[in-house]
């Protein structure tokens, strides 16, 4: 790929990147101003697509977002490649207009997915077909076009059989498959780990077992029906992504939530990050089979279970976001109740954490395991603990504070040597960041109510972009004249984060495959939306 030639500025500003456009494609991508100053949209054509994605990425270092197809009348098809930075930038959106016949460069998972759901054909790609849509899909469906109907889906077919794409052609290779189904609650997944001897050479993934079609879905629906559909199709985030919807919502309707909404909106956020991480260093723990840790892990995080419930009714907070701010309030003495527990629960993780960092079996089975370089987690896009574990100090809370964030004061933990140990250690730190968080923000909850009155729904779009546990969360809605949803689209962060568990997999023997699964902590329910 060409690297383009330009000033490379370290924040980059709406008139810098209009002017640096015209100097480098001479009219032929035009720059425009939208959202008030807050997005920058490159029109692009299809000649010159993967030279500008590649100046914005490797040329201003800007960070990959989500691709957003939308099929409409004239020009049939319109593709948007959305790149952010930090705060002192603007958002850019590269958008290409295309009809039918168009060809479109490659760019890898988000590509293959519009393959398979929407019938786009992307040239240069060398991983078309059977990724989203498995083969007792028909050909030539896809669900994603207007023209689907699934009353009219006549079924699948059962008569083809999937061959999985093997390179290891060494005497004495073989293929181990892991899944597609596990024990406990785990979704459906299957890896084929290729090996010659001990170590893993190669990992085959396949995803996508339970496609539940939420974003075909959605279309039509109104925007509380919407929201549940943003909850559930990943209960483990459910607080994040239905913020996050809840705020692509308000944008487009430019509504203003109260202060009092924006920090309890915070507080959520940040108790659902805490139990997330409880969860997930609980799993770290059972795959090395340290059963009292687990135990003890266990213990944590079903107190903020409990303590989610008794301020949230339910769990794992759904029903707890709306459009307009939040559908329930706390008392103060809930606020000092909440404060006083989160309190104790952070020095149970300590203990925790001081416990494991002393134990050499667990530590040998993390350190040095299951490495992903920061080279690699910028060019694969990774996000949240996993990209932070790695050294690469990106968390949107920062870039471009969102809810409460504004009013916090709080530094990104960030390791540098990008194994089982980092993942875990940024754990830890986040949990007991967020404990802080939240006691900060009810020492001084503004007063006010929870919630705007008269939500007047306009049409338009909007890109709404949230730090959940797992890492950066995007979500698209186009709003038609009715007020229904005409487009809603969702960049959960499993979707990036499983090509880094995927290279962290290979070179590393059988047995620490677990292991490495359970560091890495991911969604697979997130993919399979």
């Amino acid at each position: 790929m060409r690297m383009l030639e330009g000033v490379i500025e370290e924040r980059p500003t709406l008139e810098s990147l209009s002017g640096l456009c015209r100097g480098l494609w001479k009219g032929r991508v035009s720059a425009r101003s939208e959202d008030k100053g807050r997005v920058c949209r490159l029109d692009c054509r299809l000649e010159h697509l993967i030279e500008v994605c590649d100046w914005l990425a490797n040329g201003l270092h800007f960070a990959f977002a989500s691709l957003i197809v939308e099929e409409n009348a004239d020009p049939l098809w319109s593709l948007t490649y959305a790149f952010y930075k930090d705060g002192a930038s603007p958002w850019v959106h590269v958008t290409l207009r295309m009809d039918e016949s168009a060809a479109v460069p490659a760019a890898d998972w988000l590509e293959r997915e519009a393959e398979d759901l929407f019938g786009l054909h992307f040239e240069g790609h060398p991983q078309l077909g059977d990724f989203v849509l498995h083969e007792d899909w028909p050909e030539g469906v896809n669900p994603m076009r207007r023209s689907f109907d699934p009353r009219r889906f006549q079924g699948r077919q059962l008569d083809q059989k999937w061959e999985p794409p093997t390179i290891v052609a060494a005497t004495g290779a073989f293929a181990m498959p892991v899944g597609p189904i596990y024990s406990d609650f785990a979704e459906s997944a299957h890896f084929l780990l290729e090996t010659v001897g001990e170590d893993v050479i190669n990992t085959i993934e396949r995803f996508f077992y339970k496609y539940r079609g939420v974003e075909k879905i959605a279309e039509g629906q109104k925007i509380d029906r919407a929201l549940l559909l943003a909850e559930r199709f990943s209960g483990t985030a459910a607080f994040a992504h239905g913020l996050a919807f809840c705020q692509a919502v308000e944008a487009i309707s430019e509504v203003e939530v109260s202060p009092r909404a924006k920090a309890l909106r915070t507080v959520f956020a940040e108790l659902e990050r805490l139990r997330h991480h409880a969860a997930a260093i609980t799993g770290i723990c059972n795959s090395t089979a340290l059963a009292v840790a687990t135990s003890q892990a266990a213990l944590i995080e079903e107190e903020l279970l409990r303590l989610s419930c008794e301020i949230a009714q339910h769990r794992y907070f759904f029903g707890a976001v709306k459009p307009g701010g939040l559908a329930c309030d706390l008392s103060e003495s809930a606020c000092k109740s909440l404060a006083a527990a989160l309190q104790i629960i952070a020095s149970k993780q300590h203990e925790l954490d001081d416990m494991l960092r002393y134990s050499s079996s667990f530590l040998d089975r993390l350190e040095e395991v299951g490495i992903v370089q920061r080279r690699d987690a910028l060019a694969l896009g990774l996000s949240g603990p996993i990209a932070r574990a790695s050294g690469v100090e990106r968390d949107l809370r920062k870039l471009f504070p969102y809810a409460g964030y504004k009013a916090v004061d709080f530094k990104v933990p960030v390791e540098e040597e990008g194994d089982g140990y980092a993942r875990l250690r940024v754990l830890f730190q986040e949990c007991a960041q967020s404990a802080a968080i939240i006691r900060a923000i009810l020492s001084a909850l503004p007063a006010g109510l929870v919630c705007t009155a008269g939500l007047d729904l306009r049409p338009g779009a909007a890109l709404s972009a949230v730090e959940a546990p797992l890492g950066a969360a995007f979500h698209w809605v186009r709003i038609r004249e009715d007020g229904a949803v005409a487009r809603y689209r969702i960049t959960p962060p499993s979707f990036a984060n499983w090509r880094g568990f995927l290279l962290a997999a290979e070179n590393f023997a059988f047995q620490d495959f677990p292991i490495i699964l359970a560091s890495f902590g991911l969604s697979n329910a997130e993919c399979d939306r």
